[in-house]
């Protein structure tokens, strides 16, 4: 009758293994923001930039989870030139202003930084050409 009181225990039959908690991370290097910065501003000034690449970089720094700097916006703006894109210039400060966000103080502080190029290049803000109005 002692074969009646057998107690069965499903973990005997498992495999002996510890549980590791560990997060999948790329093995790539991490990239620094002096070179995420260096490696926009030499997309965008590829003396052979399209518009279609131009339009596919922005779109792409777009994606990103920041507020591109000043001077990725620099050449960004001097490849719309080069193109004589300026629907293209004007929207590139539109998005750099969506992407600032609820942190009124940062499109502010980009468009001083770009005010040189902006006047070099003759490209109005969208403030300029009253498009934050509609």
């Amino acid at each position: 009758l002692n074969f009646l009181y057998f107690h069965f225990n499903p973990f005997l039959f498992l495999p002996h293994t510890a549980v590791v908690h560990a997060r999948c991370y790329s093995h790539g290097t991490q990239e620094s923001d002096e070179e995420f910065d260096a490696r926009w501003v030499t997309y965008f000034n590829k003396p052979d930039i399209d518009a279609w690449e131009l339009r596919k970089g922005m779109n792409t720094l777009v994606g990103y989870d920041l507020v591109p700097e000043p001077k990725i916006i620099d050449a960004a703006l001097r490849a719309c030139r080069r193109l004589n894109d300026f629907a293209t210039a004007v929207r590139i400060l539109e998005v750099v202003k969506d992407k600032a966000g609820p942190h009124k103080e940062i499109y502010p502080y980009v468009i001083q930084e770009l005010r040189p190029t902006l006047n070099e290049l003759g490209i109005s803000t969208p403030e300029e050409l009253g498009l934050d109005k509609a």
